[in-house]
């Protein structure tokens, strides 16, 4: 199969952006262009702010839960935030 240029560069680029955007929402979509110009090769096109599946398939019990395991540790790191008097940024 084909490799993705630089996947870290992308994950660090939506990471950054998901903090610096939209820090209170737990799940989005980004969609990110690579790009020929080496100023720029990583550009984020847009954020799904109501991700769906467009009919693909998938297995729901692994992506469920994932997303209860999620969850669990958002409000686990949420509540520890304010029971310090901390503002909640996931890590």
């Amino acid at each position: 199969g084909q490799q993705l240029p630089d996947i870290r560069g992308m994950l660090e680029l939506v990471e950054k952006s998901h903090l610096k955007l939209c820090p209170d929402v737990p799940f989005v979509g980004w969609d990110v262009v690579l790009t020929n110009d080496p100023k720029i090769p990583i550009c984020l096109l847009e954020v799904n702010l109501s991700c769906n599946f467009f009919r693909g398939s998938f297995d729901k019990k692994v992506y469920l839960d994932f997303l209860d395991d999620m969850l669990v540790r958002l409000q686990a790191q949420r509540l520890t935030a304010d029971a310090d008097g901390k503002k909640f940024k996931s890590n």
